[in-house]
């Protein structure tokens, strides 16, 4: 007799995308509250509604899933953007995660998580400084009054994090944790030679699909056009070792760029002929009406693999385990908020004293702060530790502890902060 599992899993989890983005809009408050408490509830409580063992596929569904987690977010910068705030991005997306995973290392000298090596100390860390694009997204839509300036650092600064910490983890973090040991230039080496190729791949994939979109001027093909290289960076640069999660930003945001010279009719005319030769600049990529539409395809697609993820979360919750780690949660919850809250003060205090990084003020530093929930790359990788490491139990309840805890405690402080504390007239976050 044919099984319909495949079909049952796929029917509820667009129902749930469906009811939790609806009711969320109707009570204006963040979607993804409703779709992790709904993913849980119904794996839980209703498994028959989930047929399909999504835990002991877990391999395939990341391929499936981290490619429409990240293209939404990077289609929504603009390169003009990325360029005006460059040094800020940098900062927030590379230098204060790199800071913050060598705080977070520092305290393996108190003995704070016990019996755990610097390097389990740094993949830790690593794990647990990334922060969820989708999930950021979801809350800071339902507010108005949140600058320009403000989500393009929110946004650049969610998808860098999460590049810059899966290089951490990958290459540095896991490799020391299991192996004991590791020589910091060797690290420093493979972690610039990831950055460099992974670069280099996603900048020449990112300019070979924008060429091919000039070739028909379809939506639908379009948008399968840019889905099919999120695919393809991300699998090509595994093969090849390096990062897949970077290389998919990178080519993404190339293509974007290019996209963006194409539809900004200013930005044509300061071209240079040779720019202009190279993107063949009379044939169009795509108009702002079918970019428009792929935005909105792909923030869906990107909410409902949030939800096969959340569902691997509902199979690896365990209450009793949670219970068991309840202190190491609370200990790794408030230090990486802490030393968050370290980081975007100092990016605060930076941008009040030079012209190179962004003025944002108390608020913004506020903003900045509670906006680095955590999410599906956390759950990710935790569950790509090697079965082997005795400690991957701990370190397993401590991670999905912490991503629970951000979204619903940054996410309610930002609601509540929008609804009822701030002021209906917009303020100045950049001066």
């Amino acid at each position: 007799m044919h099984s319909f599992a495949p079909e049952i899993t796929l029917i509820t989890i667009l129902s749930i995308v469906v009811l939790s983005t609806t009711i969320a809009s109707k009570l204006k408050i963040p979607s993804v509250f409703l779709l992790l408490i709904s993913s849980y509830l119904v794996y839980t409580l209703f498994s028959v509604a989930v047929p399909l063992d999504l835990a002991s596929n877990f391999g395939t569904i990341i391929l499936f899933c981290i490619p429409l987690i990240f293209m939404g977010d990077a289609l929504h910068l603009k390169f003009s953007d990325i360029k005006r705030h460059a040094w800020s991005i940098f900062y927030l997306a590379v230098v204060a995660v790199a800071f913050s995973i060598a705080i977070g290392a520092s305290l393996s000298y108190f003995d704070i998580f016990k019996g755990l090596s610097i390097g389990a100390y740094v993949a830790l860390f690593a794990i647990n400084m990334a922060t969820d694009a989708v999930s950021v997204q979801s809350v800071l839509s339902q507010f108005s009054g949140v600058k320009h300036d403000l989500k393009v650092l929110i946004e650049g600064e969610s998808l860098g994090n999460d590049a810059t910490a899966v290089i951490a983890f990958f290459f540095i973090g896991l490799p020391w944790m299991m192996q004991g040991s590791l020589s910091a230039s060797d690290a420093a080496i493979d972690a610039i030679r990831v950055f460099g190729i992974s670069t280099i791949i996603g900048l020449a994939l990112g300019y070979g699909f924008y060429m091919l979109m000039k070739l028909y001027d379809d939506k639908r093909g379009e948008f399968f056009t840019l889905l099919v290289e999120a695919y393809s960076a991300y699998v090509l640069a595994e093969h090849f070792h390096v990062s897949g999660i970077l290389t998919l930003i990178v080519a993404i945001v190339a293509t974007k760029a290019w996209i963006d010279a194409d539809l900004d009719e200013e930005t044509s005319k300061k071209d240079k002929s040779f720019l202009k030769k190279i993107r063949l600049h009379s044939f169009v990529s795509t108009s702002k009406d079918r970019l428009e539409y792929i935005y909105e395809m792909a923030q869906e697609l990107g909410y409902i693999a949030t939800v096969v993820i959340f569902f691997v979360l509902a199979e690896m919750v365990d209450l009793h385990k949670l219970w068991e780690y309840r202190v190491e949660i609370l200990i790794m919850f408030v230090a990486t908020t802490l030393i968050r809250a370290l980081m975007m003060a100092k990016f605060a205090f930076i941008g009040a004293k030079t012209q190179q990084i962004a003025p944002v003020g108390v608020e913004g530093w506020f903003i900045l702060t509670f906006s680095g929930m955590k999410g599906a790359l956390s759950i990710i990788l935790v569950h790509l530790i090697p079965d082997s490491f005795e400690y991957k139990e701990m370190f397993e309840a401590i991670t999905i502890g912490v991503v629970v805890l951000s979204i619903f405690v940054y996410g309610i402080t930002l609601w509540s902060y929008f609804t009822f504390f701030r002021e209906k007239k917009e303020t100045k976050l950049f001066r």
